[in-house]
């Protein structure tokens, strides 16, 4: 890694008070989208709908000549070409994965990175072969300690010029349920999600699945690289070393009801029974419950959970709402057996893991 100079408005900074959507900030939103809230209606979510955050740019990646090399602290390295782990045994999971800066735009003071609001988050099935299958093929030494991740795309991020790269303990690294994936959806990964090969680990927060994956290198040590040791923490001042960001935390998130006004997405809505409509989720533990505000927050009444599509994949839930006219916000909150999500922002310097709940403006008429 090379490490530079860096103007001012390339740093990790907290927004000023009264300080709007940057242009730096307004490219990324515009390479980056999340989920339209209406796709909360799709078990999977279709490749073109579901969220995409890139680092860097998506990088041209041949199939024909792609190779991925498992190395480090191993009795036998591996090069592996797409035909061979195509080949290998196939495993789908439906996995919901979710961006760690989810939710940041709507922070005060607002941490200055990707804008995200609500819909960074989506659901798909991934193919593809276990990477603890791997890892055991290639021989893992008794010393191993981490597992480090390269991928193809590469960049500078506060002034460290780098490939993006992310490790795993051994242990996490060896779960069953961890996929080296070529497919989304039954279709082979489009671009923007990682193709040729992506990993996708499930139940933690997306910056652990690593897109267009080149490298697989086995430690002796833990993993230091910047995107473990700086850029996904959870800091609440400048000096904070911080926690790292891991598994995903309890989040519901509602289909807006009615329809919207163009530029503030308020919603319309007729007086009278609506039946609400969203979907739930958490990769620290199962959930045990939904639940929906009619009030603002003041009074919350317990939703219905329908059944998930996987074990990693998110739970449906329906509320029947009574629509009596005037303004009024909804909110919606989940949890799961470790705790509830908050109402309030869990403010941090970078945006991480903030699972406050959802906020809805509605017109009843």
């Amino acid at each position: 890694m090379t490490s530079f100079s860096v103007r001012e408005g390339e740093a990790s900074r907290i927004a000023g008070p009264d300080e709007g959507i940057s242009l730096d900030e307004l490219r990324l939103a515009a390479r980056n989208h999340g989920m339209p809230l209406e796709a909360l209606r799709y078990d999977l979510t279709p490749p073109g709908l579901h969220y995409v955050l890139v680092h860097y740019d998506i990088p041209y990646v041949d199939p024909g000549s792609y190779r991925l090399t498992v190395d480090g602290r191993v009795g036998t390295p591996l090069e592996l070409d797409l035909a061979t782990l195509r080949a290998r045994p196939r495993v789908n999971l439906t996995v919901t994965l979710e961006c760690a800066g989810n939710g940041r735009a709507r922070l005060h003071p607002r941490p200055v990175s990707q804008p995200w609001l609500d819909e960074a988050v989506g659901t798909a099935r991934w193919t593809g072969t276990p990477l603890v299958d791997l890892l055991a093929e290639a021989g893992v030494l008794d010393d191993a300690v981490d597992v480090a991740f390269t991928g193809l795309d590469h960049g500078t991020d506060r002034g460290v010029e780098q490939d993006y790269q992310r490790g795993l303990s051994l242990g996490d690294a060896v779960g069953r349920d961890v996929l080296v994936a070529y497919e989304m959806n039954g279709q082979p990964l489009p671009p923007q999600h990682g193709a040729p090969v992506r990993l996708v680990v499930p139940g933690w927060y997306g910056m652990a699945s690593v897109k267009w994956l080149r490298r697989i290198t086995v430690l002796d040590h833990e993993f230091t690289g910047f995107q473990n040791a700086s850029a996904y923490r959870i800091k609440h001042d400048a000096g904070d070393d911080g926690e790292p960001v891991t598994k995903i935390r309890p989040r519901a998130l509602v289909v807006p009801p009615g329809f919207p006004d163009f530029m503030t997405r308020r919603r319309i809505v007729e007086a009278g029974p609506v039946e609400l409509f969203g979907r739930a989720w958490s990769g620290q533990a199962p959930v045990t419950r939904v639940e929906v505000s009619v009030d603002g927050g003041r009074t919350w009444n317990a939703a219905e959970l329908g059944k998930a599509a996987g074990r990693h994949a998110w739970r449906p839930w329906t509320y029947r709402w009574d629509a009596v006219a005037g303004d009024v916000e909804l909110l919606v909150r989940a949890a799961d057996r470790r705790g509830t999500q908050p109402v309030e922002q869990p403010w941090n310097t970078q945006g991480m893991a903030n699972n406050m709940a959802q906020r809805v403006a509605v017109t009843v008429r």
